[in-house]
């Protein structure tokens, strides 16, 4: 028997009521500040009086603790860091902001170090922000429940069981954990997926299971997340309310270092009989979606869409009139699949692909001396695709490059890309689809990448040496022999190369360890590789990505159709890496071919397919293409004449037109797609209608309205001639009309008087091009 037992429970209670009152105008005077000096505290009258009622109280709450149940013994990391979680308390605006947390109280993002947080709400500033003597006046649970002034706002209600688990656990002297305390192992959600009526509703069950084999429903802590808040949202409770778009939506539910993900399918439920023939396995998959969830496909499209939308696709130009005349001609029934495989042979498919690789891997001109690299890179980039080198050798070559640019190319990356830090994040996000930015300071909040994994990752390139060259900026590229290590800047650890936890071997001190990472990636087992790629590729063709964003993928991001991603991956495998074969396959698909014209039923749909997605045209697809209409040329510096926009070889030419700044071709500073500006602006708008370049080009000598001023053919001729020219259509009937109308009419100068009829004529021709310029028709590839 301890030596206070026999004080009696009322007379505890009694003096605890007393230190209460006396405490509250001490925890008031203090306000916001949780980091209050110890003189302010020590020296306040409320604090003297309540000195020896505190020690008494502390050490009755001792003697207590003594007796108290080990059985509900609560686990500073199982119980407390859990209910911080929920709170809110832990994230990334509140006290886990980077630099010392809010107001001075630092916690990690997501309670992810909890022997950190432990630290700091326990031992820190004197233990101030923990009472001992009266828990539920602690700074934390004051602060928490807004009875005292909180910046964050009431994040625990005094009358909920977070609140009183924090109190508990404080009265029993803030244990951290035992050493027989169990591990989370998983969680789980319940169910896993299921179909969701639109505007229906479904609750989700989070379970955790432990070391020990125990389970625990941890639906009330656990925090859940809508990936398409626009399809379906989610409660704090895990109750998901679905909306009106058919088709995929996840909900990811995240619980300490763990994640899982509830996908529902979303059915239109409309009945689809008339589905085109499948073509492969693309078709397959896509039309199976599409009948599992009852949205009915569009048709296929006609020739002149078509013609239109895989020249711009593949080539990124509109097709010549030599092309199209021959393409409607032949009446060959695979002349479609003829075409895709003519303009992969083109050195326009080599220009484009080009220009969207080589600004994704930085060929960025920064001084004028790096004209030559940038040249050669580009040259090498192009020259790999038209040769169709496979995917996996051309990552190789890069990643594994040594020597100096000019005689080996691939170098160019690492005048761009310097740290292994840079390096590790660029190749995990570009070619393997993972963005592990956040994991270089804290464990990853969507993934389970940690700190260790980031820097195992940086280790691969830890032995790439550098050495001067004759050329200024110019560095030669050699592999230092030793061991790669890289250290984990937090533990202080030296980590070795290691991909994603994956054992890549012992890398001896004369082998590359780059190699090993290339050999890692390509391999037919890899999970990354090969995904990621098919994927971009994928939003390419279709305007939206199997997984959105494209260089998001994590098992918290699943993809819209897994079955078919599944099967572009082995089938991108299985071809040997072949880039040309992957765009064959996506490009015969019917998928790909549906008319972008929605039907009664899937104009709703986002992310299943269809029908084909309009997409703006890209800034330098969209100056060719405006070339091509007028009949005017784009002069570039240093290029020969006629170069088109595509074939631009790296960002330095923006500076230098106004109209690939304003429709925003990216400059090179990023591995993200996003760096691209896809969307419309008034800027552009004021350009295509006003702007001097686009007058010039219109007006151009030889250009198209002069040629078409100075024909004999008759008028209808001569807009049937335009119409093919900008849409590869004939013009409707009220088109024809109202164009003729136009025509015809009589122009006026401004005193009123008749102008002439050559300069009428050349001047109405100009106007007509720059209406069907300024369409979305031609603005947009649909």
């Amino acid at each position: 028997m301890t030596k206070i037992d026999w004080i009696p429970a009322i007379f505890l209670t009694s003096l605890r009521n007393r230190l209460s009152r006396l405490l509250r105008p001490l925890l008031a005077s203090i306000g916001n500040d949780m980091t209050a000096p110890a003189d302010k505290i020590n020296h306040h009258p409320c604090f003297l009086r309540v000195g020896l009622c505190s020690i008494v109280v502390v050490s009755m709450s001792a003697a207590q603790g003594l007796s108290a149940d080990t059985d509900n013994a609560i686990s500073f990391v199982n119980d407390i860091v859990p209910v911080l979680t929920k709170a809110g308390c832990n994230s990334g605006a509140c006290h886990a902001k980077a630099g010392g947390g809010q107001n001075g109280f630092q916690l990690s993002l997501l309670g992810f170090e909890p022997q950190e947080d432990y630290e700091s709400l326990v031992k820190e500033g004197r233990g101030r922000r923990l009472f001992r003597a009266v828990p539920e006046l602690s700074l934390l649970l004051m602060k928490a429940s807004g009875q005292t002034s909180h910046g964050g706002g009431i994040r625990l209600a005094r009358d909920s069981k977070h609140f009183s688990l924090i109190r508990e656990w404080i009265e029993q002297g803030t244990p951290y954990a035992d050493s027989s305390d169990p591990e989370l192992a998983s969680i789980e959600v319940r169910p896993e997926r299921g179909v969701v009526a639109m505007n229906g509703d479904q609750q989700l069950q989070a379970v955790a299971k432990y070391s020990d084999g125990s389970v625990r429903d941890i639906t009330q802590l656990a925090l859940f997340e809508s990936n398409d808040e626009a399809m379906a949202d989610v409660s704090a409770t895990g109750l998901v309310h679905v909306h009106d778009i058919p088709g995929k939506v996840a909900v990811m539910l995240r619980y300490q270092d763990q994640a899982t993900v509830f996908t529902a399918a979303v059915p239109l439920g409309a009945a689809v009989e008339n589905v085109p023939d499948a073509k492969n396995f693309v078709d397959e998959h896509v039309f199976a979606n599409l009948k599992q969830i009852g949205i009915p496909p569009s048709s296929v499209c006609d020739d002149a869409t078509f013609i239109r939308r895989v020249s711009l696709d593949i080539a990124g130009r509109l097709p010549t009139e030599e092309q199209v005349t021959a393409f409607f001609a032949s009446t060959d029934d695979d002349k479609r699949d003829q075409l895709i495989d003519a303009l992969l042979q083109s050195p326009n498919y080599a220009d484009y692909f080009a220009n969207k690789w080589t600004s994704l891997l930085k060929n960025r001109r920064d001084d004028a001396s790096d004209i030559t690299s940038n040249f050669a890179f580009h040259a090498w980039i192009r020259d790999s695709l038209l040769a169709n080198v496979p995917y996996d050798q051309i990552v190789r070559e890069l990643l594994a490059a040594t020597g100096t640019v000019i005689g080996n190319p691939p170098v160019a990356w690492y005048k761009r890309v310097k740290e292994p830090k840079q390096q590790l994040e660029d190749v995990a996000q570009l070619f393997l689809g993972v963005r592990m930015q956040c994991a270089q300071c804290h464990h990853h909040p969507f993934e389970r990448w940690s700190q260790d994994d980031y820097y195992s990752l940086s280790a691969f390139f830890s032995q790439v040496g550098r050495k001067p060259t004759d050329t200024r900026g110019e560095d030669l590229i050699f592999h230092k022999r030793g061991t790669a290590t890289a250290k984990n800047v937090k533990t202080n650890q030296s980590l070795k190369p290691a991909a994603f936890g994956d054992d890549v071997g012992e890398i001896g001190p004369d082998e590359d360890p780059r190699l090993r990472l290339a050999d890692w990636m390509s391999a037919k087992d890899n999970p990354f590789f090969a995904k990621a790629l098919v994927n971009r590729y994928w939003k390419h063709f279709f305007n939206r990505g199997l997984i959105e964003p494209e260089d998001d993928i994590r098992d918290t991001n699943p993809p819209t159709n897994p079955e078919l991603l599944a099967a572009l991956e082995q089938h991108f495998i299985s071809s040997g890496f072949d880039l040309k074969q992957l765009v064959r396959t996506i490009t015969r698909s019917n998928a790909y071919q549906l008319s972008a014209m929605p039907n009664e039923h899937n104009l709703v749909d986002r992310q299943n397919y269809s029908r084909y997605y309009p997409k703006r045209l890209q800034a330098e697809v969209l100056l060719d293409a405006i070339d091509y209409l007028t009949g005017a040329t784009t002069k570039f510096a240093n290029l020969p004449p006629g170069t088109s926009a595509v074939a631009l070889p790296d960002n330095s030419y923006n500076k230098a037109s106004l109209f690939l700044q304003v429709f925003g071709r990216p400059n090179s500073q990023s591995v993200c797609e996003c760096e691209r500006v896809q969307s419309s602006s008034l800027a552009q708008s004021l350009h295509l209608i006003n702007s001097s370049e686009i007058k010039s080009k219109l007006a151009t000598g030889n250009g198209r309205a002069a040629r078409l001023a100075k024909s004999d053919a008759s008028a209808e001729e001569k807009i049937e001639q335009l119409y093919l020219a900008a849409f590869f259509r004939k013009p409707r009937r009220s088109e024809s009309q109202t164009a003729l109308a136009y025509l015809n009419e009589p122009r006026t100068d401004a005193d009123g008087k008749p102008v002439d009829e050559k300069k009428a004529a050349r001047e109405n021709f100009q106007d007509l091009i720059w209406a069907l310029m300024n369409s979305k028709e031609f603005l947009f590839s649909h």
